[in-house]
């Protein structure tokens, strides 16, 4: 059979999504989007998931997919369920020009049960896809199945000690919703194959195109889209797609009558290139900071299987601080720093650090405080013994970000956004994250856990460095974009 009437899980739910983009996977893949760091951290994340979820159905076998052919990956999985194997990872099957690889395959009181593992923490409508499709393809390879569920992560799971699989995971019966579905596969199959034998589809870009995946060939379908279109709209509020299918796309175009305030407050001032100061409500916000004023700004990770005694699957935890201290009007400026070491359940190190260095009457002031505030406060929560002290730092937070998203200080080249990404470069020309090998919180994020699996020791030298350089950006940033402010609190308003 050729490669186009071939069909593996993950491209039928590619068709399911955008039939555009299983014709380009299976005619054109060098047009597909260079793979992120990111997206790698997330693959990575997956498998380690699928192979801890094993341990709920032990001592079972795994049929290999590297340095295996299809026929015998299937061979495998036939042998071993001829031999009376009870659990088979991987377990491989195909049909019609149809091959699955099912997680886990579980021989239970009531026959061969299907598990499909994923790293999330709840169930999606593309996962009965995902399964309704292994069903399909299971029981037409003559293996009947009485159970089939997806596993995913209890996020409401607290490590204390080893790991318990059990609790960790939550198991989504979905037997009676995939058999449902079974009639209209061949239907959806046939379709699919149907299209792959005609000319590329003409389907063109929509909501489609990130429900329920980001596709890999964005950067493929939407190089008609110009820079500054009605994309880079900030906020919702208007159907975005309703405008382009009418040919509205430049900001140029965008009837202005037709967008909410903030939007066409970002469209005007990109157009006219403008600039916008209320130095009254500069001042307003100046008088609500005092000294010693601390610039701090946490980096934190993510894991969906918690790593240290107390974490919760997901749960943000603080890895590393920057903090530039100003202990009096016109004093200099002090730099601390904090990063914690590989392995180690950072949190009880850097709290010490935090309560050492950041003076008692300090006014804390940090880049959109609610993310800095939600850490502090789940850190007084799992280390009580610190509640007072961090409860202390909470109520002195104060929040830099107000001026801008108030727009007491807004020029045309933030693109509508708060970010600091995007206000620094703005007001600070000669400043930015582009200089620097890690640039932003997803790449600091990777980096740790990077260092955590380093063994290199000039690697991971040069892990820490960067770590180092990105959060002290951040708060320098912070230094110089409320210096700005200091000086445009004396300048002349100028009100859009």
């Amino acid at each position: 059979m050729s490669d186009k009437y071939f069909l593996s899980k993950s491209q039928y739910v590619r068709g399911m999504q955008c039939d555009k983009s299983l014709y380009l996977y299976k005619y054109h893949k060098e047009l597909r989007d260079e793979i992120s760091n990111a997206q790698k951290a997330v693959f990575a994340s997956g498998t380690d998931v699928g192979v801890l979820a094993q341990q709920l159905f032990p001592d079972g076998v795994e049929v290999p997919y590297e340095g295996m052919s299809i026929s015998e990956q299937v061979r495998m999985t036939r042998d071993e369920i001829a031999k009376g194997t009870k659990n088979i990872y991987e377990a491989s099957f195909a049909f019609d020009g149809l091959f699955v690889k099912v997680d886990i395959l579980h021989h239970g009181e009531n026959g061969w049960e299907l598990y499909e593992v994923k790293s999330s923490t709840s169930v999606k409508t593309v996962n009965y896809h995902d399964v309704s499709f292994q069903f399909y393809v299971v029981a037409g390879a003559g293996i009947q199945l009485s159970k089939a569920c997806l596993v995913h992560i209890n996020n409401q799971y607290v490590r204390n000690g080893d790991i318990e699989v059990d609790k960790l995971f939550t198991f989504n019966d979905m037997t009676n919703d995939v058999s449902g579905m079974q009639h209209n596969l061949p239907n959806v199959i046939t379709k699919m194959r149907n299209m792959l034998d005609g000319d590329q589809p003409t389907t063109d870009i929509g909501p489609h195109c990130s429900d329920p995946y980001d596709c890999d060939f964005h950067g493929h379908c939407w190089q008609h889209i110009p820079k500054d279109s009605i994309f880079d709209l900030r906020g919702r509020g208007v159907d975005k797609f309703s405008f382009y299918q009418r040919g509205l796309i430049d900001f140029k175009d965008i009837p202005l009558s037709e967008l909410n305030n903030s939007q066409r407050f970002q469209v005007k001032m990109h157009l006219s290139k403008g600039e916008q100061i209320d130095a009254d409500g500069i001042r307003d916000f100046l008088d609500s900071l005092w000294y010693p004023l601390c610039h701090f700004d946490f980096e934190t990770f993510m894991s969906p299987v918690p790593l240290h005694d107390g974490m919760r699957p997901y749960q943000a935890i603080p890895f590393q601080y920057s903090l530039h201290i100003q202990r009096e009007e016109g004093a200099p400026i002090e730099h601390y720093e904090f990063l914690g070491e590989p392995n180690i359940d950072p949190r009880p190190t850097l709290i010490k650090a935090m309560l050492a260095q950041i003076p008692v009457d300090a006014c804390v002031l940090a880049y959109n405080m609610a993310f800095e505030k939600t850490r502090i406060k789940e850190m007084s929560e799992d280390f009580p013994e610190y509640a007072e002290g961090l409860s202390n730092i909470h109520g002195r937070i104060r929040d830099l970000i107000v001026p801008f998203r108030k727009r007491y200080a807004y020029r045309w080249q933030q693109h509508g956004s708060n970010s600091i990404k995007n206000v620094l470069p703005a007001f600070i020309p000669d400043m930015s994250y582009q200089d620097l090998e890690i640039s932003h919180g997803g790449m600091a994020m990777d980096a740790y856990h990077l260092m955590c699996a380093e063994t290199d020791t000039q690697k991971l030298k040069s892990l820490r460095n960067n770590l180092f350089k990105y959060c002290e950006r951040d708060t320098e940033a912070m230094v110089k974009l409320l210096q700005w402010l200091m000086k445009a609190k004396n300048t002349e308003n100028l009100l859009y």
